[in-house]
């Protein structure tokens, strides 16, 4: 057994090439885990790999910084076992500290075996359907783009923002959109002409949106589906964690 950092740019494309096989880039469940491993900026990116023997990686863990919680970083994993996970725990998480976890659903388990997770809760992954695809105009919507070069459509009142839909992340594939409307605007179906804006120019640069939306929040649920997104089925496990002591992993 063997564990690897990405320490340089050299090391790393040899390492991102060696957990090709643990994730499919075109499948929704794997697009998060992929970007973070293969697309997010490598000096904002920590990968750590589980290899056995000669028959490379059967594991990995990505630790990445964000724009989304600038003081957790972003951890997501994959292990085809328990003492895998165990020993990506060790490597890859930072002791003392919390991070911001997301997992497939049935990696929940070794999780809250391992990690003490706080704020928990599923969330549903969305991928849009393009055949369901329906253009609504709406002449508030104002498009831009944001600092990090990501597409942004908004609606502005009194020089507020109304209601805003933006992409949290992109790969070549898939982008991740978030929606944020703001309370005294609801109701006025604002939330959905910035989401239907975003999706067509997603749509355009020839990219799959995906709407990532807690369970509990029958409101964006609707939203979702209203526009045109259809549920994967795939549940996403988040929430705040921090690696256990040895003591506790013992109790």
């Amino acid at each position: 057994m063997t564990l690897f950092k990405d320490p340089s740019a050299d090391d790393g494309q040899a390492l991102r090439a060696a957990l090709q096989p643990l994730l499919d880039e075109y499948s929704p469940a794997d697009a998060l885990a992929s970007y973070y491993a293969f697309h997010h900026p490598r000096d904002r990116t920590e990968l750590f790999a589980h290899y056995r023997g000669t028959r490379g990686a059967d594991g990995f863990l990505v630790r990445a910084r964000t724009g989304l919680d600038l003081f957790r970083p972003l951890v997501t994993f994959r292990a085809f076992s328990e003492s895998v996970a165990v020993a990506l725990f060790h490597q890859g998480m930072p002791p003392a500290r919390p991070v911001y976890l997301t997992v497939p659903e049935p990696l929940a388990a070794w999780a809250n075996k391992y990690l003490s997770v706080t704020e928990a809760e599923l969330h549903r992954l969305y991928r849009f359907n393009r055949h369901r695809y329906e253009p609504e105009i709406n002449v508030l919507v104002t498009t831009s783009s944001g600092t990090d070069g990501l597409p942004r459509c908004e609606i502005r009142s009194s020089d507020q923002v109304g209601a805003v839909a933006g992409v949290n992340w992109q790969s070549p594939s898939f982008a991740e959109i978030f929606v944020y409307t703001d309370p005294a605007a609801r109701g006025r179906g604002w939330g959905k002409s910035v989401v239907s804006a975003l999706v067509g120019k997603l749509l355009e640069a020839g990219r799959t949106p995906l709407y990532v939306v807690a369970e509990s929040n029958d409101a964006s649920v609707h939203l979702a589906e209203t526009v045109g997104f259809d549920d994967t089925g795939v549940r996403e496990y988040v929430g705040q964690a921090v690696l256990m002591t040895n003591e506790r992993m013992n109790e």
